[in-house]
């Protein structure tokens, strides 16, 4: 009801394989900078089908102002008696085709009056509507000075209305509702938009001229290039108490020529960054990655300014106009207008949301959202449809880019009326068996929505474009390059980062990997690397097999195989092969020689299974040969010195992991967490049996660990980990806890980053991590620095601890000599009664990726090698 309402004012890891790569490969960063705006999924369902050989009523023409003759964009057009309607485009032409004997179409616009015209069931009616201003009751102004007013709160009728919405929030959205059904479809259009000429013109691109189309977007034509069309039909389900929503996908339908990025799980990063459920009533309202502050959140007052712009009689309900602005740009605020109620319940029946040009959004050229709200059988407003339009591009105002839109319609609520208790107890995603329809018939009566004629023939289109062989060689050079991984038949050759690396032991690394793929068997894979060091001179590999219980890749979630591996490599003791994965550009750098070395043998038989409510356990069976290397020596603390060769355990490994309402990325290496407000559980328990396949040493270690990120709406997040881990049994320094170093020029947030590699050991310790972003709040504010859009990021660790004298050296025969500082060498040592602690300060978003983070150490500064202060650089391109 809204673009009919409103437009008339104008208010301005889990890491598969330890791998190195010399270059990061995650195509979810690559899509997040180039292809950022791909629309999240799409949903609805609806129980009805209809039959092909109903008549279809047709409706077509174009809306105008009556008084300038000038076209009207956003009108709500509206079968009466159904729920098949469409918006005017911005030409004000609009379209709707519905099975059924329809005899009236409504017209409705905020400003203006309803009109009812009466058509021909069963026919093409193509009418031209001129729509009447409504008559309106302004608020007399009366200029009493010729100063501007300061503006207030107080005394301010437009925030105490505003107030009052904040007060009827809870009765007035749906989840008041003890129990709550209803349809809902989603369609997601995505296109390239200005595409260069010289693109469009070239010979390559002369085979795909077919593909392109144009739209009118604020009165100039653009050409477009479609990429990805989808449309979703869901049923959903939600119990109050105790809280459970269950959606079940009904019907599904795709044209997508992105298929070479690897998007297994990134429509859910899509749908968080298209706001896959916004939620006006919320304090906060998530999208485009980031946490915008409502309108009508409880301290709203604080961050908005607020003014009445009209007020509205429709029939027996009057309705207000309130328009916002923020009070600073550049904070994460939204502005626009509501509609409210004034029936006495003070709800919101329809908001525009749009962003202004200051706010530290990266690579967004514009966005609008908009909700509109019908009143049900109840009495209540329940969202009727949500509309998100964004345009993105690497450059602010030209240039390549993207335009998307994300259309969502609910109908048919259905309020307290509870299913069986035992219907509840599924699983909160269920797909129908039948749920793939491609067929268009099924659509075409099903959709409660009416596609643009862009639209429409997308799927045609695509599905001629990916029959083409030349489109098909493309499509393989972009998913090698986005992907990491050259596919080859049955066989994935990669990842190609890994190639080549360098590091102070091997010297130049050269490796060859790969892995297969559902091709070769959808329940047997197998994966592997070749490696050769030139200055060690030695070779290095890896091989692994898979058994996949639930026929699904051992990199794709849901987990459930059984592996068996072996591993001959060479790695640092304390370092975190993640952040070098992740950031090898950098991480081929240190602050420091590295003199530490260790080549691992590892024989490895372990069964990994996920379950669906994000709960997963690791059982492992673990042979493990350790051999020192560069100055790191295995040597016992008795008078001969005697020298160790190598160092074998047998380790039984038991992990359990738990994320209660978790929504993963899945990329072909990496599987990541996309962030909310619920923890992150991890609890792992490994003995070492003395005996066992030449295992040295008994011992039983308990780790543990709880994350969690706290969102504290415009001053922005807080990242906290809480670890800690005890030892028992007596064994030597390399069966110790080894605190996680990083001497790398890439900031690691889980290691401690002004720590040299193994310079703390300890056999039971505690600590916490924590990280907060302000996301820009206290740089936005500041005139010179402001219109660089820099955010702002605060760190601490501290790590309790210590080491009890039966493993410690000193004080316990038969135990390795921790290495001695000096002559170059940094050293290891217990974890002493005071805890060690760095804390630091960032800058991120410089040049829109790249963050800079200085960090303090405060203690232990007496260690050879130990540097009170470093740098730390990462790379992060982010909205």
């Amino acid at each position: 009801m809204y673009h009919n309402l409103l437009s008339s004012f104008d208010i301005s890891s889990r890491v598969s394989g330890s791998t190195r790569c010399l270059f990061p490969y995650t195509s979810w960063l690559l899509l997040v900078v180039i292809l950022c705006p791909l629309y999240g999924r799409a949903q609805q369902a609806d129980s009805l089908k209809k039959s092909s050989s109903q008549v279809v009523t047709s409706v077509k023409g174009q809306v105008v102002d009556d008084a300038s003759g000038q076209p009207l964009p956003g009108i709500n057009v509206k079968l009466v008696g159904g729920k098949y309607g469409t918006i005017a485009d911005p030409d004000g032409k609009f379209e709707v085709n519905a099975p059924g004997a329809f005899t009236h179409v409504s017209f409705s616009y905020i400003g203006y009056q309803t009109i009812t015209k009466v058509i021909k069931a069963g026919q093409v009616n193509v009418l031209h509507i001129r729509l009447h201003g409504s008559q309106t009751q302004l608020k007399e102004v009366t200029v009493v000075s010729g100063k501007k007013q300061r503006y207030r709160n107080k005394g301010n009728p437009a925030v105490e209305l505003i107030q009052q919405v904040i007060d009827h929030k809870k009765q007035n959205r749906m989840e008041s509702a003890d129990y709550l059904q209803y349809d809902q479809y989603e369609r997601i259009n995505l296109s390239f938009i200005d595409v260069p000429s010289k693109l469009m013109n070239s010979r390559y691109f002369k085979m795909y001229q077919f593909m392109l189309d144009t739209i009118k977007n604020n009165g100039q034509t653009q050409v477009l290039l479609p990429a990805y069309l989808s449309e979703k039909q869901y049923q959903n389900y939600y119990r109050k108490d105790p809280a459970k929503s269950i959606s079940v996908l009904k019907a599904q339908k795709e044209a997508n020529i992105l298929k070479f990025i690897d998007t297994a799980g990134l429509d859910i990063y899509m749908n968080r960054l298209y706001g896959n459920n916004i939620d006006i009533y919320d304090n906060n309202v998530f999208i485009i990655t980031n946490q915008f502050l409502s309108p009508i959140a409880d301290h709203s007052p604080n961050y908005y300014k607020f003014f009445i712009t009209d007020t509205i009689q429709t029939g027996k309900e009057k309705l207000i106009e309130l328009s916002f602005t923020p009070r600073t740009k550049g904070d994460l605020l939204f502005e626009g207008k509501l509609l409210v109620s004034m029936t006495g319940n003070y709800a919101v029946r329809g908001c525009e949301l749009d962003v202004n040009k200051q706010i530290n959004i990266n690579f967004m050229r514009t966005l609008k959202i908009t909700l509109d709200f019908e009143q049900n059988p109840n009495g209540r407003y329940f969202l009727s449809k949500s509309d998100v339009k964004a345009d993105f591009g690497i450059l602010k105002n030209k240039g390549l880019g993207f335009m998307g839109e994300r259309t969502v319609v609910f109908s048919n609520y259905v309020t307290d009326k509870p299913l069986p208790a035992t219907f509840y107890e599924g699983k909160e995603l269920q797909i129908a068996p039948d749920a793939d329809k491609p067929d268009t018939s099924y659509w075409t009566h099903n959709r409660p929505d009416t596609l643009s004629d862009h639209q429409s023939k997308m799927y045609p289109r695509i599905s001629k474009l990916e029959k083409m062989p030349q489109f098909k060689r493309a499509t393989w050079f972009a998913a090698t390059f986005t992907g990491g991984y050259a596919k080859a038949g049955p066989v994935l050759i990669g990842p190609i980062g890994t190639i080549y690396s360098r590091d102070s032991q091997e010297g130049s690394r050269f490796q060859l990997g790969g892995r297969t793929n559902p091709e070769l068997s959808k329940s047997i894979y197998f994966e592997g690397f070749g490696a050769y060091g030139s200055r060690d001179k030695a070779f290095k590999y890896n091989i692994a097999t898979f058994y996949s219980f639930n026929k699904t890749p051992f990199y794709r979630y849901p987990n459930d195989y059984l592996k068996a591996s072996y591993l001959n490599d060479v790695d640092v003791p304390g370092r975190d092969l993640s952040t070098i994965n992740q950031q090898a550009a950098l991480a081929s750098f240190s602050t420091g020689k590295t003199i530490y070395w260790l080549y691992s043998k590892i024989a490895k038989i372990e069964y990994v299974k996920d379950f669906e409510n994000h709960f997963s356990f690791d059982l492992a069976f673990r042979n493990w040969n350790q051999r020192p290397a560069a100055s790191l020596l295995f040597e016992y603390n008795n008078d001969a010195n005697t020298l160790v060769h190598d160092l074998t355990t047998s380790e039984l490994n038991l992990a359990f992991r738990y994320a209660p309402h978790e929504q993963i990325l899945q990329g072909t290496v990496y599987r990541r967490t996309v962030y909310s407000k619920y923890p992150i559980l991890n609890l792992q328990i490994n003995h070492g049996f003395k005996g066992l396949f030449n295992g040295a040493y008994d011992f039983t270690s308990v780790k543990a660990s709880i994350f969690r990120r706290f969102y504290l709406s415009q001053l922005g997040y807080t990242d906290i980990t809480v670890l800690g881990n005890y030892l028992v049994g007596k064994v030597p320094f390399p069966l110790l806890n080894i605190a996680p170093a990083n001497q790398s020029l890439a900031y690691d947030e889980d290691a401690y980053n002004q720590q040299t590699y193994l310079e703390f050991i300890s056999d039971h310790y505690a600590g916490i991590n924590l990280t907060h972003s302000f996301s820009g709040f206290l740089l936005n504010k500041i005139p010179l620095i402001k219109h660089l859009k820099w955010r702002e990021f605060l760190s601490a660790k501290v790590l309790f601890g210590g080491l009890r004298n039966e493993n410690n050296p000193l004080y316990s025969p038969n135990l390795f000599r921790f290495p001695v500082g000096g002559n170059g060498a940094n050293g290891t040592y217990a974890l002493g009664t005071k805890p060690y602690i760095e804390a630091g300060v960032g800058i991120g978003n410089i040049f829109k990726f790249l963050r800079i983070d200085g960090i303090k150490r405060f203690n232990y500064l007496d260690h050879p090698g130990a540097a009170e202060y470093g740098v730390k650089f990462s790379f992060a391109p982010d909205f």
